[in-house]
């Protein structure tokens, strides 16, 4: 299994504080059948920055670190980057990390309440450059949840989606479950990854989604999401679904 969304390097954002909670995430992760991972934490979301050729070197630390430990982790670099009015002027500079060595992919995160005005524009620019958006998480935006056409909008134009693992299996409650069974629901899903942060109570939660995507869906469907998580890794083309329109609009707050 590859996660293609967690934030296992220590220290540098929101996730684990510390080496060993970063050794103790990663055995965690195994557990929880994952095999390889990419290291995707924040950038230019306002309150952290982690410049492409920092994460390179901490990602190879890291892999070091597992190594010594006999953690059967391979990890790769990455980045979570904050859609903003800098990310056209970061990629030119060569300061964000796609998923992959080929440069195709690249992990695009909206804020948690908002879809900025901007979003549709920034994300045609960033296609312009070669590159393809995925959307991560858009089902705990509040926007998205009020305007679900705003959703299809992205991915009908080009956009992937990754759901949360945590998501979809009700660890952010009800509202947040419903509306990941929706995106997946009307083809609007791509893949599904941890995110994991070091957070009491959040576990990593990748086979149980699994296994909920396995009864809802067959082994098919798991089988096309596990592919497009390795295909988001190798660079190679991702596999869309028929995508609909989500009918039932949901006002529920994320939280």
């Amino acid at each position: 299994m590859i996660d293609i969304h967690s934030h296992l390097l220590p220290g540098i954002d929101d996730g684990s504080d510390s080496l060993d909670i970063s050794l103790q995430m990663a055995r965690d992760a195994v557990a929880d059948g994952v095999t390889h991972a990419l290291m995707t934490p924040h950038h230019m979301n306002g309150r952290y920055v982690n410049h492409a050729s920092d994460v390179i070197n901490l990602t190879a630390d890291f892999q070091t670190e597992l190594k010594n430990a006999n953690i059967p982790l391979t990890v790769f670099p990455s980045q979570e980057v904050r859609i903003n009015g800098d990310l056209l002027s970061a990629l030119d500079e060569g300061d964000i990390l796609t998923t992959d060595d080929q440069g195709m992919y690249i992990l695009i995160e909206l804020p948690s309440n908002d879809v900025p005005s901007f979003t549709a524009d920034m994300l045609f620019c960033v296609q312009q450059r070669g590159l393809t958006p995925i959307i991560v998480h858009p089902e705990r935006n509040t926007q998205l949840m009020k305007k679900p056409d705003l959703l299809y909008d992205m991915v009908s134009s080009g956009a992937y989606t990754q759901v949360t693992a945590s998501s979809y299996v009700g660890i952010f409650g009800k509202s947040v479950r419903a509306f990941s069974e929706d995106i997946i629901a009307n083809g609007l899903a791509h893949m599904i990854a941890s995110d994991a942060h070091h957070i009491p109570g959040r576990k990593y939660n990748m086979r149980a989604a699994f296994d909920k995507l396995t009864k809802q869906y067959g082994q098919s469907m798991v089988n096309e999401f596990d592919n497009n998580a390795r295909a988001l890794v190798n660079g190679e083309p991702l596999v869309r679904w028929h995508e609909t329109p989500i009918k039932k609009k949901i006002f529920f707050s994320a939280y």
